[in-house]
């Protein structure tokens, strides 16, 4: 039986004549503390371990890339899962402890893969004369790929709660300044995210650079140690809520309640609000004629037997609401504007193949006098900063300024933006499909066609504008995306809205490996060298960027049809503006004043 949603502890505790509420402002530091330091650690070890495959395990190219993949498709599968046991059956608390446990203990088995010798294949030189150099065995393999996993459901864990259970210690209804203190709340914690991100793209990249992996890898399961007992010392102040029922389950509620009445008829006219089973205060009184199969999942064929007195289903897998109903076509709507996401998260994630061509090129800020040089794990910042300069003058000066010009509020509709940002994306691959072309010619030209490790004498700051690129397509199109999921779904939905696009860079890692994988098949048969090849002087990395930016400019087209087809957005038909009208009015009151800084976070935890 349904049942109304539960009272939080916080409420329980004041009822019962507790002195002192647990919960408010002093948590704070531990939470975005854990957070922080959690960002800090996983992000760090990311940039680099391309390179610790290839020299420590002796794993190819192709073969560190699939693996890389893999694990971005777990932890971005993992949250997912996380969310669903948070909310069903763990609570958060119990979810982030148990997950900052499993991160930590991941970060220790993959700092010993790095003490103890006899944990990875024997120190060799392959380019030695006679030298026959063996591989990982299988017991070496399992140690490594355990920590990843640890690693990643510890991820799965931390990021879809840490959020919400920090709302949680602040969210106070009674509070007149309540939506003040919440605002300060995310505002700090997207602060603190952003910068523990460029620190671990910077700090922790240069000391696995120039002190080892031992220290490198030693400092982010130290950092993850004090994350977790940051977290878990503060445990009797903290609010924690009730479980309550899973916004995944009720979906998947409605798709077996519409099979098992599959044999009912609907009836024919669309007021017959009496034959559909809706809450007392609900706006919802009968479902959409879209996709009406699933509304048998909340078509009365027997009142007495299956409703309560309470007005509340009895057997919610028999009989749902018209509102969780018409949640599940929301959702089924957007896929395929969702799908066209994919294509760029494809782009983005080619971080292993832009690591090998800065390790190959002159990394010196400047060739005259400077010996200082940028790590190559460390040009991913730029990425972000483009992403967040993006948002900073979107907000506070492209806005602002067209307004003035057009005499009225103007902006960007989400659809434009999503459609810009994947074009972009294909100009960030087209990018860097010429700058490979370029350093390729450089090395082959300067003798240096068998020597993968040689230093081009070609500037790396031509890899820039690519990683700019790439940051301000995510600008367009991620940011773009989770403000579309927020504006079309229910409200009730907004957690699924939140995950859509980390589902999406999941599915990306995964169609990223079996691409990488059917172009090192095809283009390596009769003896050839593969584009991918691990030497990156005689392997084509250039032609399989040019694979990308032709498969993202067919993306482009898929996602205008997607468009079209999609019709007008709610907030189009919510204001009257169906005639197509591009400009959209201020979406401030629909998704409040900090919402671009709420979808910022949000991109840069899937990066």
């Amino acid at each position: 039986m349904e049942n109304p949603p539960d009272q939080t502890e916080a409420k329980q505790i004041e009822l019962n004549g507790v002195k002192k509420p647990k919960g408010g402002i002093i948590t704070m530091p531990f939470i975005i503390a854990n957070e922080a330091f959690e960002k800090v650690a996983s992000y760090g070890l990311l940039p680099n371990m391309i390179m610790y495959l290839i020299r420590d395990y002796r794993f190819g190219v192709a073969k560190g890339t699939n693996v890389l993949f893999m694990w971005s498709a777990a932890s971005n599968f993992t949250p997912l899962l996380g969310a669903f046991l948070s909310d069903s059956y763990l609570g958060r608390f119990l979810t982030i402890a148990i997950a900052s446990l499993s991160s930590f203990l991941g970060m220790v088995l993959l700092w010993l893969t790095a003490m103890l010798p006899q944990v990875k294949p024997s120190p060799c030189d392959p380019t030695a004369a006679g030298s026959h150099c063996g591989s990982a065995t299988a017991s070496q393999l399992a140690l490594l790929y355990s920590a990843f996993a640890l690693i990643s459901i510890g991820s799965g864990g931390i990021r879809p709660c840490s959020i919400a259970f920090g709302a949680d210690q602040l969210d106070n209804k009674e509070n007149p300044k309540n939506e003040r203190v919440l605002e300060s709340f995310f505002g700090w914690y997207y602060a603190s995210s952003a910068v523990a991100v460029l620190i671990a793209f910077t700090g922790i990249v240069y000391i696995q650079e120039h002190l080892g992996w031992k220290i490198g890898f030693g400092v982010p399961a130290v950092l993850m140690l004090i994350a977790a007992l940051l977290f878990v010392l503060a445990s009797p102040l903290y609010v924690r809520r009730n479980l309550t029922k899973s916004l995944f389950t009720g979906l998947a509620q409605v798709v077996v309640a519409a099979f098992k009445n599959r044999k009912l008829s609907l009836p024919d006219h669309h007021d017959s609000f009496d034959c559909y089973h809706h809450m007392k205060d609900s706006d919802l009184k009968a479902p959409s004629h879209k996709l009406r199969f699933l509304n048998k999942a909340c078509l009365i064929s027997n009142r007495e037997e299956e409703i309560g007195s309470d007005g509340f289903a009895l057997n919610p897998w028999r009989l749902c609401t018209t509102d969780k109903v018409e949640e599940l076509k929301a959702l089924i709507k957007v896929i395929p504007i969702w799908s066209t996401g994919i294509m760029m998260s494809i782009n983005t994630s080619q971080n292993s193949f832009q690591l090998l061509q800065a390790t190959s090129m002159d990394r010196r800020l400047s060739r005259h006098g400077s010996s200082f040089q940028v790590p190559a794990g460390s040009f991913g910042m730029f990425t972000i900063i483009a992403l967040a300069m993006w948002v900073v003058l979107y907000d506070r000066a492209v806005i602002p300024l067209a307004s003035k010009i057009r005499g009225k509020p103007f902006r960007l509709s989400v659809k434009l933006r999503m459609g810009l940002g994947l074009f972009v994306s294909f100009l960030a691959m087209a990018m860097s499909a010429m700058v490979e072309s370029f350093r390729r010619k450089k090395a082959i030209s300067q003798g240096y066609v068998n020597n993968a490790n040689a230093v081009v004498d070609i500037s790396a700051m031509w890899l820039v504008p690519q990683y700019v690129l790439h940051g301000l397509a995510e600008a367009l199109t991620a940011i773009g995306q989770t403000e579309f999921f927020y504006t079309e779904f229910p409200k009730s939905m907004s957690s699924i809205a939140a995950s859509l696009f980390g589902l999406g860079m999941a599915v990306a890692s995964l169609l990223a490996s079996v691409v990488l994988s059917a172009v090192n098949e095809l283009t390596s048969r009769n003896g050839k060298e593969s584009w991918v090849s691990d030497n990156i002087n005689k392997g084509h990395y250039n032609y399989y960027y040019w694979l990308l930016a032709i498969m993202s400019f067919i993306n482009v087209i898929y996602y205008v049809i997607c468009s079209w087809s999609y019709g007008p957005l709610v907030d189009q038909v919510r204001n009257g503006r169906v005639n197509g009208v591009r400009e959209e009015e201020e979406l401030l009151d629909i998704v409040g004043k900090d919402f671009e800084k709420k979808v910022l976070s949000e991109v840069i935890k899937t990066n």
